[in-house]
This record gives C-alpha cells, structure tokens and sequence, in this order.
C-alpha cells in the first residue's frame, strides 16, 4: 500500500509514500514503550527545554513547512505560515507554564499528608485531520509529551509528506528517539494499536463518524480519549448588534482555511428585524474574498482538500436549494484545475435541509431568520453538534444573560471564534467530549493519584 499526496489547487500528483507495515508498526510501539521510561524519569521543566527547542525548529522551518500543507491540502499560504507560528507558540506556552500543572497539589480540605500527583499514562495515540496538519497533531502532541507520555501519530492519508516532516522537526530538536513517531497507516491498523496494552490512550480530531469508532475501540480497552469532532457553529446576529463587525467577522470565521475548520461559523442565526442588511453585508464580504492560487499570499480562499469533499458539499448546497434554500451568492463549483468551490450564501434556510441539519465543510454561510433572541437560542441548540457559538450584540447584560443558554465548549461574545493555548477547548453533544489545551489538555493524559503519608 502507498499514500499519495495530491495537490488540490492543480489535481496532479506530488509524491507517493509507502505504507508502514505491519513489522514496522511493531517495531514502533515497542521503541515508544522503551522511551518512555526514561523520558518520563525527566523534570518536568527539562521535558520542557525540548519543547523551547522545537520551537526554534518550528520558526526556522516556517516557510518549507507551511508551503508544504499548501501544497498537500490547499490552505492559503498566508495562512499556513501563521499555522507554524501558532504551533510555536504553543511549545512555549507549555514551556513556559506547563511545569506549574503538573505541581502536586493539596485539595482543599485535605489532610495535612495528602497531595494529589499527576503522572504520565504512557504511550497516547493521535489520530489527526489534515486541515491543520501540523497546529492539531501540535495541539495533542505537547502537553501529552510534557506530561512524560510518548506518542505515537496517525495523520490524515492525504498529508502524507507534512507527516513525515513531523519526524524530522521533533528529531532535529533533540527529542529523543521513540519519544514521537508519524506512522503512515491504514485506519485498519488502528484497532489493533487501540488494542495494544501498551498503548494507554487516545486522542482524536476528525468527524463524528470517526470518533465513534474510535471511541468505541477505546472504550472497549477501557482507554481515556479526547475527541475532538465536528461541528456546525451558531453566529447569533441579535437586533442590537454592529452589524459592519458582524459581517466582517462572520465572513472571515466563515471563510477560514477555505471553509474547512471545525470552529469556522457555519449558521447565522438572525433575527428578522436585521436580516436583510445583515445578509446585504454578508454577500459583499464574502464576494470580495479572493479565490485562487493558494501558493500567492494574497489569496484568502484556496481549494477544497479533496475532489470528494467537494462533490459531497455541492450535494448538500442543492439539496438544500431543492428543499427550499435561496442562493445569495456562488452555489457551484469553479471551472478549471483543482477542486475549488465559490463562496457561497444561502438564507431561507430550515431544518430539514443539509444546511440546517448537518456540517458544511466548505464555503458555505447558511441564513436562518429568527424572530427574536429566545429563537435564536433554540435554533442554535437544534443541533446535533456543541463546539463553539458566537454571540453578536452590543449589551454586555444580554450577552451576559444568553450566554449559559447556549449548548456549547465556547462562545466568543462579538469576536471571532478561535483556539489559543491557554484556554480549553472541546465541544459537547456529537462534537465530542474531553478538552486540549491549558492545564486540562495536560491533564487530559495523566493518572491523577491520591498520595497520603
């Protein structure tokens, strides 16, 4: 079996991998049990030395790494650059506060000779996406490292190059070998990594579809997992909101990475009042976007990742236009070279539609008019998914008052909805369950022990 790596932007073929077999796969288990043992006998603060040398590796490698995820899955390359700058924010953050997490503590109440520890598990599998192929596997791989576990990477089998560039920046910062390893393998390999009593637990950024197999393995394994999944985000426009801010921020989350993040907002939710200038402004923003080559760095939308993804979100545009959708803007995929799909607005949109009811991964803004604020609430928890929610209005105490009325892991209050180190992030409902980032993506991975004496 070989991995290719396509380039969205043109179709063409960039470069084909073997797969790793099943010898292979074994022989990296086992030096990930083996570098354990001593990785985990280090301080905390000298595992995070590591981190603060791949971080130099991060920014040194800035423009080939990120030309490389243009290159495998079309992000714009702007874009991809800040992607590597993030990752390296991310080792220093942990760095430089990570230690501090994993200080025994002593609970409130306790007595006077008990403290709680945090250790390491062991060895954690990632699963990862490949719309940020290296911030996600970033995202897991630090704090699960800093904690003293090893890891082991399965990544997405279209970024096949930006997973074995991985390989290459943890070793040249002196990571030691076994401690991470990028695997190219088949998702039938994973029930028997999941299965591997060495393995301890699992990490996974991806579709709900794949997060309940996962899980399910895991479970079955009686293995702690993060699954971070999808979502189809609420962009509440309430009657009182800026609207200028509201659009410009509206098309940027929902044009971000071309449309392909979990967090990118998905549904506005408007009230009637305001909905016909909102949508005005929307259109003009989202028209004025550029599209194309992604390798210019004055191109804000790039290519869909994949043919199929492209195909699958034109499917669900006109099903949704067949069952009663209005097209404001775009509604098809571009002519020539490469899977680009035009930014598009759709309003009158209900559920029973794609647009409603499910995840758009793409370009894609969905109009829902509302009444007032109590609909606006219900329709943003009509979802199957629990991500993330924005919040337009210009009163601190309705923001103040709705926000806890919303089923989700965050909401930005009028601002663009994003991840950062320092806080949590996860979702509820099918957007899965556990959280990365902060201290509780550090102790997402630890065995929490009760010490007394």
């Amino acid at each position: 079996m070989r991995f290719v790596s396509v380039n969205p932007a043109t179709g063409r073929r960039i470069a084909s991998y073997p797969a790793h077999g099943a010898r292979a796969i074994a022989q990296a288990i086992a030096r990930a049990a083996q570098a354990q043992s001593p990785w985990r006998a280090l301080s905390p603060k000298q595992r995070a030395r590591q981190l603060r040398a791949l971080a130099g590796e991060l920014v040194s490698r800035r423009d080939d790494l990120a030309a490389l995820a243009t290159a495998e899955m079309g992000k714009p390359l702007a874009q991809a650059r800040a992607e590597i700058e993030k990752s390296a924010l991310l080792c220093r953050y942990y760095a430089d506060h990570g230690p501090d997490f994993l200080v025994p503590e002593r609970p409130a109440g306790a007595a006077a000779n008990a403290h709680v520890t945090f250790e390491p598990l062991g060895v954690v599998l990632a699963i990862m996406p490949w719309n940020f192929p290296f911030w996600q596997v970033f995202r897991a791989a630090v704090p699960a490292l800093l904690a003293g576990n090893t890891l082991l990477l399965k990544h997405a089998p279209c970024v096949p190059g930006c997973a074995l560039a991985l390989n290459n920046v943890f070793a040249a910062a002196g990571v030691p070998a076994g401690v991470f390893q990028s695997l190219l393998i088949d998702t039938t390999a994973v029930p028997a990594l999941i299965a591997d009593p060495r393995v301890r637990a699992v990490t996974l950024t991806g579709s709900t579809a794949a997060g309940r197999t996962v899980a399910a393995l895991a479970g079955a394994a009686m293995k702690p997992g993060v699954f971070e999944l999808g979502g189809s985000d609420a962009f509440i426009v309430l009657a009182d909101a800026d609207l200028e801010r509201a659009a410009e921020i509206g098309a940027m989350s929902r044009l971000l990475n071309s449309g392909q993040s979990c967090v990118c907002a998905k549904r506005f939710i408007v009230v009637q009042s305001v909905v016909d200038e909102f949508s005005r402004r929307l259109v003009e923003r989202m028209a004025a976007r550029k599209v194309g080559d992604p390798t210019q760095l004055e191109t804000d939308i790039g290519p869909l990742a994949r043919a199929d993804l492209r195909d699958h979100l034109h499917a669900q545009v006109t099903a949704s236009i067949a069952r009663g959708a209005r097209l404001l803007l775009g509604g098809a995929p571009l002519p020539g070279r490469g899977f680009f799909y035009a930014p598009t607005v759709l309003t009158d949109v209900a559920s029973g539609m794609p647009a409603y009811d499910e995840e758009l991964f793409g370009p894609v803004a969905s109009i829902i008019a509302v009444r007032d604020e109590a609909a606006a609430i219900r329709v943003a928890n009509d979802s199957a998914y629990g991500l993330s929610a924005t919040l337009f209005t210009r009163s601190a105490g309705r923001a103040q008052r709705l926000v806890p009325q919303l089923e989700a892991g965050a909401v930005f209050v009028n601002d663009l909805v994003r991840s950062s180190p320092e806080l949590p992030f996860g979702g509820t409902k099918l957007s899965g369950y556990g959280r990365e980032l902060g201290a509780w993506g550090l102790r997402a991975f630890v065995n929490v022990k009760t010490v007394v004496g």
